[in-house]
C-alpha cells in the first residue's frame, strides 16, 4: 500500500539506528553477492576469482558504484515517503525483493535463457506490496544494479558490456509496463494474462536484434522473450504470500482473503457477537462507497470495517447489539467500569488482530475509529449518581485520533450507523440530520485533526453515508393482512 503522507511522524535515535544498520548490512549482502557471482562465472570458465575481475580494482569500481546506487534509494524515500523510510522492516522489504530479484534473474540467465530473464519480477512484487510510484522506483534502482552485475562478473556468456545495455533498456520498460498495466488488478488470471505485455520489450531489445543479425538461436530466443513476462508473475504470485507473512502487509489479495467469511476472526464474531457482525457488515458497506468516492483504497476501507469492532469478542454481551433480549450486564455495574468496558474493545481489537495476524494497517484501525470520544451515556449517567465534578477525561477513549482518511471514515459510518439504527422515523431528512450531526460533533472535538481530510471530502462522505444508510434502513411497503386459508394453490395450476 503506497504511502506518501504530508504528515510526517517523528523520528527518534531507534528508528535512525535501525534504518542505518539496515542499509549497511544489504549493502554488504550486495557485494557478497557480487563476488560469489564472479566465483561462479570464473569457474565455469576454469577461471579464478582474480582472473575473472581482471583486477581487484573491480571490487573497488562496484563497490562505490553500489553505495550510490543505495544512498540514491535512501535520498528518495527521505524525500518522498519519509514515513515509508522510518520503518526498518519496509527498507529490509525492498532491499530483499531487489536482492531475490538479482538472484532469480542471475540463475535463469546463466542456467536457462538470458531471454528469459524475469526482469520485471522486483517492479510487480514492489507494485502490490508498496505502490506504483515506489515500484518504478525500485525498478530503476534493481536494472541499474543488475547493469553493474552483469557489466562486472560477466554474468551472460558471449555478451560483452555493450550488449547488457539492452538488458537496461529491457528491464526500465517491462517494469513500467508492469507498473502501470496490473495496477489495480485483484484477480491472478488477469495478472497472469497482463504479463504477456510485459515480455513485448524481450522481444522488442533482444529478439530483433539477434533476427537481424542472423543469430542461430532465434526460435529459442523468442520463445524465452515471450515467457519472460508470464515467468515474472508466476514466481510474484509464490513469493507474494511469503512476503505478506513477513512483513504483514495488507495486499488486495491479503485484504481479499481477510473478508472472506472464513476467516479466523470473521467467524468468531459471526458466532460469538451476531449483532457486532451485522453492524460491521453494514459500515463496511458504507466505508467502501466512501472510500470510493474520495479516491481511498476501496477494499482496504471495507477490509478495515469488517475487523474495527473486533475487540467486543472479549466480552460479546457488553454491547447492546448482542444483548437481544437478555438482561443488560451494565446494570450492576457503576459508570465508570461499565465506560472502562466499552473503552477497553478498541485496545482489545487491536492487540487480537495484531495476535492474529492482521496487519497494523488494519489493526491500526480498531484504536483510531473512537479517536479520543467521550462516553456520554455512562457520563451522563454518572453525573447523575454524584454531586461533585466528574472528569470527563474518565469518560473518554484513549485515542488516537484518526491518523488517517479511512479511519475517519470509519469513524463517521460506525458513529452514523449506531445513531440512524436508533431512529424511530428514519426519512432522509433525518438520518442527513443525524449524520451531519456525528460529524460536526467530532469536528469539534478536533478528531480529523491529525489526519488529511477535508472538508470537500467530509461532504461527500456525508452524502455518501446518507445515501447507503437510507438504502439500508429504506421505508418498507406495509403487506396487507390477507388470510391463505382457503385457497388452493396446487389446484388453480392444475387449472392451467
Amino acid at each position: 500500500m503506497q504511502g506518501g503522507s504530508l504528515k510526517l511522524s517523528a523520528w527518534n535515535k531507534k528508528n535512525v539506528v535501525k534504518v542505518a544498520i539496515t542499509y549497511f548490512l544489504n549493502v554488504i549482502l550486495m557485494f557478497l553477492m557480487f563476488i560469489a557471482m564472479a566465483a561462479i562465472n570464473g569457474a565455469s570458465q576454469g577461471k579464478n576469482l582474480e582472473e575473472q575481475l581482471k583486477s581487484f580494482a573491480t571490487l573497488f569500481d562496484f563497490a562505490v558504484l553500489l553505495v550510490i546506487m543505495i544512498a540514491v534509494t535512501f535520498i528518495y524515500f527521505f524525500f518522498e515517503d519519509r514515513d515509508f523510510l522510518k520503518s526498518a522492516a519496509n527498507s529490509e522489504m525492498l532491499f530483499l525483493i531487489m536482492e531475490l530479484g538479482v538472484i532469480i534473474t542471475y540463475a535463469c540467465g546463466k542456467y536457462i535463457n538470458p531471454y528469459i530473464r524475469p526482469l520485471a519480477l522486483v517492479a510487480i512484487l514492489t507494485l502490490f506490496l508498496s505502490g506504483s510510484k515506489d515500484s518504478v522506483f525500485v525498478n530503476f534502482i534493481f536494472v541499474i544494479l543488475m547493469f553493474l552485475y552483469d557489466s562486472f562478473t560477466g554474468n551472460i556468456e558471449g555478451y560483452d558490456a555493450f550488449d547488457t545495455v539492452f538488458f537496461v533498456a529491457t528491464g526500465l520498460a517491462a517494469g513500467v509496463i508492469a507498473s502501470y498495466s496490473m495496477k489495480g488488478l485483484y484477480s491472478r488470471l488477469k495478472i497472469m494474462l497482463m504479463s504477456l505485455l510485459v515480455s513485448i520489450p524481450s522481444l522488442v531489445s533482444f529478439v530483433l536484434p539477434g533476427v537481424a543479425f542472423g543469430d542461430g538461436k532465434t526460435i529459442a530466443n523468442i520463445a524465452a522473450g515471450v515467457l519472460s513476462g508470464p515467468l515474472a508473475t508466476a514466481i510474484f504470485i509464490v513469493l507474494l504470500p511469503i512476503f505478506e507473512g513477513l512483513f504483514k502487509k495488507a495486499t488486495c489479495f491479503k485484504l481479499a482473503e481477510l473478508t472472506d467469511h472464513k476467516a479466523k476472526l470473521i467467524r468468531k464474531l459471526i458466532t460469538k457477537a451476531p449483532g457486532t457482525f451485522n453492524h460491521s457488515i453494514i459500515v463496511s458497506n458504507i466505508a467502501e462507497a466512501c472510500a470510493t468516492a474520495i479516491g481511498e483504497d476501496a477494499l482496504l476501507a471495507r477490509t478495515c470495517a469488517y475487523y474495527h469492532d473486533v475487540g467486543k469478542l472479549r466480552r460479546p454481551e457488553f454491547f447492546k447489539e448482542n444483548q437481544a433480549e437478555q438482561d443488560n450486564p451494565h446494570n450492576d455495574l457503576t459508570p465508570e467500569l461499565s465506560a472502562n468496558i466499552i473503552k477497553s474493545h478498541t485496545q482489545d481489537g487491536y492487540a487480537l488482530a495484531l495476535k492474529s495476524g492482521i496487519p497494523k494497517e488494519i489493526a491500526d484501525k480498531c484504536l483510531e475509529h473512537h479517536g479520543t470520544m467521550p462516553i456520554l451515556f455512562f457520563y451522563d449517567k454518572a453525573k447523575k449518581f454524584t454531586d461533585g465534578e466528574v472528569p470527563l477525561a474518565n469518560f473518554c477513549y484513549s485515542g488516537p485520533k484518526p491518523q488517517s482518511k479511512i479511519s475517519a471514515i470509519i469513524m463517521i459510518a460506525d458513529g452514523s450507523e449506531a445513531a440512524t439504527r436508533t431512529l424511530k422515523d428514519r426519512t432522509r431528512e433525518n438520518v442527513t440530520k443525524a449524520v451531519k450531526k456525528i460529524v460536526s460533533d467530532r469536528m469539534q472535538l478536533g478528531q480529523f485533526d491529525e489526519c488529511e481530510i477535508t472538508l470537500k471530502e467530509l461532504n461527500i462522505i456525508i452524502h455518501t453515508v446518507v445515501n447507503s444508510l437510507t438504502g439500508v434502513y429504506h421505508n418498507r411497503v406495509e403487506y396487507p393482512k390477507v388470510s391463505l386459508e382457503g385457497l388452493d394453490i396446487d389446484d388453480d395450476k392444475d387449472e392451467r
